[in-house]
């Protein structure tokens, strides 16, 4: 197993896995962070800008200039493509949106990329018991906004969830500290979510949590995935009976239904789930993924029901899809 899938295993487990209360801000930086996050001088990033217009950035209210996390991440792609031997004329000739479909469908998280930022998960958790809010909330907002929001994501906000989840089994934490947390971590990925650009030419993806799940945190994670691959997602959050799954398929006619199972279920009660999961597979393409569907794989044998096991598997099934539509689209 690569170094890759061991990291995507561990953050995704339990939850695909099983500071302030106010409107979470997507992340934003000046352009001194953006050339340490990036590896160029701010005099190369203010070239392009101004020459080739490959990033855009927005401007503060004293006129400084912001760059999204989208433009951090162009930047880090167009230094690949001319570690590589393209030209930087050749590629602003490209575009910005062709480039952006490119960086999708061509950037796979490292493993340094994926590792939590243990210390930093220490320090939080050592704020949670007693309960310090105004400490703990400032340390986590200021931790997420100073770096990528896909990295805070797999850094720090699923590992955050997966440790705390882990002291409430242990006792350690009583269950309302892990709902204070949890519902910390579901703001601001939905709150991210809210200020993405909607995919309206992307693969609708549909991504849900099947009845009698209701940790919905990886499920709401890879939505997450899904729309910055390029994707059109249609999130439906916890609790869905797979039956009313059917006539929203028929409307939006899904390219992937992705559901998360981290409850344990029997083996009677997993093959009575796949066999209604079974009829829309029939029409659609389904997979499920968490550490409840990696317990029933023996029983997807032969079926039409796809296990997605790590994160690594689920960021091809995606890129497949957004590329499969890309060449559709130019066909």
């Amino acid at each position: 197993m690569s170094n890759v899938s061991i990291v995507s295993r561990k953050i995704f487990d339990k939850h695909w896995t099983g500071g302030i209360h106010s409107k979470v801000k997507m992340n934003t930086h000046r352009i001194h962070r953006v050339a340490k996050l990036t590896g160029l001088s701010k005099d190369l990033v203010r070239v392009w800008e101004r020459r080739y217009g490959l990033v855009k950035p927005l401007r503060s209210a004293n006129r400084y200039r912001e760059y999204t996390d989208e433009d951090v991440a162009l930047l880090r792609f167009l230094r690949e493509e001319l570690d590589h031997g393209q030209t930087i004329g050749a590629l602003a000739l490209e575009g910005r949106d062709s480039l952006l479909q490119r960086m999708r469908a061509s950037s796979i998280a490292t493993t340094q990329d994926l590792q939590p930022h243990e210390h930093l998960l220490d320090e939080l958790v050592s704020l949670l018991d007693p309960l310090d809010k105004s400490r703990f909330e400032q340390k986590l907002n200021g931790a997420v906004a100073v770096i990528p929001f896909e990295e805070a994501v797999h850094r720090i906000l699923l590992p955050l969830q997966r440790r705390v989840g882990e002291l409430w089994h242990e006792g350690r934490f009583n269950v309302a500290t892990e709902h204070y947390v949890t519902k910390l971590i579901q703001q601001k990925l939905f709150s991210v979510m809210n200020q993405l650009p909607l995919n309206a030419l992307g693969p609708p993806v549909l991504i849900a949590c099947p009845e009698g799940e209701w940790h919905e945190i990886g499920a709401q994670a890879v939505a997450y995935i899904a729309a910055i691959r390029g994707c059109q997602v249609y999130y439906l959050g916890p609790n869905l009976p797979a039956p009313e799954l059917l006539p929203f398929c028929e409307r939006i006619k899904p390219d992937l239904v992705l559901l998360s199972l981290t409850e344990i279920r029997s083996d009677a009660a997993a093959r009575r789930l796949l066999e209604e999961l079974e009829q829309i597979a029939t029409r659609w393409p389904v997979a499920i993924g968490g550490h409840g569907a990696r317990v029933i794989e023996h029983l997807l044998q032969g079926g039409k029901i796809e296990l997605l096991d790590d994160l690594d598997m689920l960021h091809n099934r995606l890129i497949a899809l957004v590329t499969a539509r890309m060449l559709a689209a130019r066909g």
